[in-house]
């Protein structure tokens, strides 16, 4: 009785959604017209011969890579200092989360303007010729940017996961790591963090999952620009379906960008979780 809304509404809004753009991909739709041309593999031809997707796919496994590294980095220190006893430890917890509640959309346009005139105003006042670019002006720059922005909003959320993970572990156990002789630095290595792999398994699956979806944050922030050197997969997937209307295409890249992230998540699953085993 409980779970049968929620059921439906899950069928109504990923299954049924789902396998109908499974279907797509072997149309040639436009998104308009009531006829829906069979084109078999067509689509799937075009997708793995469509080279500014695999430039996209690039860019996005260098910026999830990056960003997934920095995010738990991140997330794991703020969670030791919030950890540690100190005074208005939640304050600060409830600080660091507050980025994560805030929409991709706000968040892009938020940090565009501190990107285009804070910082510039900030440069052009240390810069005697007053000439200072803004740093989404420049491939490199941008996905700086891109990076730096997802950083601030995920390690919020993740320090709360590894938060759990700090309580989850014995104050017995670190006594007797300090006592037989570890250093702070040593139990962290050796005790500590063996037994938070179960944190560190779910926060880089949603980190990861997080970052190569990423589509709100990069239309926001950059529309792809300068150049369509930041076109992340999903934004190349949304302009080939709803700007270029190829949905046929559209959707076989997308799937494919599924199944690849399906494909990275349940392996790094597995591999923690069989690391988590022998721990």
């Amino acid at each position: 009785m409980f779970a049968g809304p929620a059921g439906v509404l899950f069928f109504a809004v990923v299954i049924i959604p789902f396998f109908y753009g499974l279907y797509l991909t072997f149309t040639s739709w436009n998104g308009v017209s009531l006829d829906k041309p069979f084109v078999g593999f067509a689509n799937y031809q075009a997708a793995f011969a469509d080279t500014a997707y695999w430039q996209s796919l690039g860019r996005t496994v260098v910026y999830s890579v990056i960003s997934v590294i920095l995010v738990n980095v991140v997330a794991f220190g703020l969670a030791y200092l919030v950890t540690l006893g100190i005074k208005g430890q939640n304050f600060f917890r409830a600080g660091f989360f507050i980025p994560n509640l805030i929409g991709g959309i706000v968040l892009g346009y938020v940090w565009k303007f501190v990107f285009n005139r804070a910082f510039v105003a900030i440069g052009d006042m240390m810069n005697a010729s007053g000439n200072t670019p803004s740093l989404l002006s420049t491939p490199n720059g941008a996905l700086f940017c891109l990076i730096l922005v997802s950083v601030w909003q995920y390690a919020g959320y993740m320090m709360l996961i590894y938060v759990a993970g700090f309580m989850s572990v014995d104050n017995s156990l670190k006594e007797a790591a300090l006592i037989d002789g570890c250093t702070q630095t040593r139990a962290m290595w050796s005790v500590i963090i063996p037994l938070m792999r179960s944190s560190f398994v779910q926060c880089i699956f949603l980190s990861t999952t997080r970052c190569f979806m990423v589509y709100d944050l990069n239309l926001s922030l950059t529309k792809g620009e300068p150049f369509n050197s930041t076109v992340l997969a999903a934004m190349h997937v949304y302009n080939q379906a709803f700007v270029y209307k190829n949905y046929g295409v559209g959707q076989a890249e997308a799937l494919i960008l599924f199944v690849i992230c399906a494909v990275i998540g349940v392996l790094q699953v597995y591999i923690g979780k069989k690391g988590e085993v022998a721990a």
